[in-house]
């Protein structure tokens, strides 16, 4: 286990790494130190053979409130706000780039940044009670960085109601408007969490990367040059090991043995 003050990550268990955030006393805010250690850790994960799926999670009573507020005001200047909203941009690129995917396991609140972590990462399952929220415009300041997130994950309607009002959403509606994948009662979300990424740590890691890689690259072209691109990552992935043992094990109805080649 690698532990900071702000962020514990925890050592990979059956290919499953988990990163805690641990600033409970501010509901686990997106401070500078908190980015850098984010960044850092998702960046060596990438590079970690043994992970094949990462799970993000909050300590105390929330998942993350999103950017220190005291730390905003006592910053002074555009150089130092470009920095802090670099660097959160800079996170959310290294989630979207990362070869695993990534998790969020949410309780309690996910406001601004924090919104914007969930929608940035590959899936994300919350409790019951868990409550969504871009509420810059209320202090005045427009949660446009988490706008990129959420809009590419809801609807523009429903991403603008969000954004333009601030209001809080909880779980259910989180869900119905494709924000998060599912909901649970508090005490089974852990065991739902994990089936989760037990599951899809049992695939060929191979494979995954090559999906993941394909997925967000696919997403902002026109139709056509999506579907040339993805063309040319299937026969990428004909190519490996990985699947002509699936297709051997499919067609001899045995279990695969993955080589993640």
């Amino acid at each position: 286990m690698k532990q900071q003050s702000n962020i514990i990550i925890q050592a990979p268990n059956n290919g499953i790494t988990r990163i805690k955030l641990n600033e409970p006393s501010t509901y686990n805010a997106l401070s500078l130190g908190t980015l850098k250690s984010l960044i850092k850790g998702f960046k060596n994960l990438h590079r970690d053979e043994k992970t094949r799926v990462i799970i993000i999670e909050g300590t105390g009573k929330g998942f993350s409130a999103g950017h220190n507020l005291k730390e905003i005001n006592a910053l002074k200047g555009k150089s130092n706000y470009k920095k802090l909203f670099d660097l959160c941009s800079e996170l959310m690129m290294t989630i979207v780039n990362n070869n695993k995917p990534v998790i969020a396991k949410v309780h309690g609140v996910a406001f601004a940044a924090g919104c914007q972590l969930v929608a940035t990462c590959d899936l994300a399952l919350s409790t019951n009670d868990a409550i969504f929220c871009t509420p810059g415009v209320n202090i005045g300041l427009f949660c446009s960085t988490p706008m990129v997130a959420l809009s590419r994950n809801v609807s523009r309607k429903k991403a603008m109601k969000m954004l333009l009002t601030g209001d809080t959403i909880n779980a259910q509606h989180a869900k119905e408007i494709g924000l998060i994948n599912e909901h649970f009662d508090n005490l089974k979300l852990e065991e739902e969490v994990l089936k989760l990424a037990e599951t899809i740590a049992s695939k060929s890691n191979k494979t995954i990367k090559i999906g993941k890689k394909a997925f967000y690259k696919q997403l902002e072209m026109p139709l056509d040059k999506a579907y040339k691109y993805t063309s040319k990552a299937m026969c990428e992935n004909m190519m490996s090991l990985d699947a002509r043992e699936g297709i051997s094990a499919f067609l001899e109805k045995r279990t695969p043995n993955w080589k993640n080649k």
